[in-house]
């Protein structure tokens, strides 16, 4: 049976792309963060300010590569556990990327678009991301998903409320609600589910993230920070991809 938990040691560099199978869509849990400040004995910030500057990489591959979207974990609704100085620092952190990264994010044709419940945030962060995601929407580069506020078993939940409040009582009685129903009141509606879903760090586990999505998606699991992770192993987990036989439940 295909292993499509395998974590991979990242030892071979000696690979050639098929630039003809990119995956369309790649999901990345962008994990290790503190784990990596904590190495260099430094605060966790500086851990999550180093995993912002591998956003900026990674963004550009995908675009150069013709991923079309790139759908990043960046704040659980669990998160909210974490102390309020590390919170609070995200929330800074966020609201600065959005304004110095957003002219070349513009520039490259980026989508800048959010999934999750973004009304949870502070009101300058829904405000960056808002406007962003309209001055963006236009564009025909990748388009990159900050998941915010958000987590899988809760999103299914505002899916099912969101279709059952457009229907009338009568409509209620005899409705049999089916997958496609249901997917166009996901966050993601109208996206391809993910082709792969990437987690460096070490640890193999989904976290809550895109549990409808990931049905059939490929995972990609590597002991790298996410401080560290950089464009060829992107492109490592692509070609690992590439070389797995996806059956969708077939022979």
């Amino acid at each position: 049976m295909l292993n499509i938990f395998k974590k991979t040691n990242n030892s071979n560099d000696n690979f050639e792309l098929d630039y003809n199978n990119i995956p369309k869509h790649i999901a990345i849990i962008m994990d290790g963060n503190g784990r990596w400040a904590k190495k260099k004995n430094l605060p966790r910030t500086f851990g999550h300010k180093a995993g912002v500057e591998t956003i900026r990489k990674i963004i550009k591959e995908c675009n150069k590569l013709g991923v079309k979207y790139l759908t990043l974990y960046a704040f659980s609704t669990e998160n909210w556990k974490r102390p309020a100085e590390e919170v609070n620092s995200l929330m800074g952190l966020l609201v600065e990327y959005l304004k110095k990264e957003f002219d070349e994010l513009n520039r490259n044709d980026v989508v800048i678009n959010y999934i999750g419940d973004i009304s949870k945030l502070p009101h300058n962060c829904q405000t960056e991301l808002v406007k962003a995601k309209e001055k963006t929407i236009n564009n025909n580069g990748v388009v990159m998903n900050l998941a915010l506020n958000y987590g899988g078993r809760s999103e299914i939940i505002n899916a099912f409320n969101s279709l059952l409040s457009n229907l009338s009582g009568e409509e209620l009685k005899n409705i049999s609600i089916t997958e496609e129903m249901l997917e166009k009141h996901l966050y993601t509606a109208g996206m391809p589910d993910p082709d792969i879903i990437i987690r460096p760090s070490g640890e193999q586990r989904i976290s809550n993230f895109l549990l409808w999505q990931c049905a059939y998606s490929e995972f990609w699991y590597s002991d790298i920070l996410w401080p560290d992770f950089t464009e060829k192993d992107l492109q490592k987990a692509i070609y690992d991809y590439q070389n797995r036989e996806r059956r969708f439940g077939g022979i």
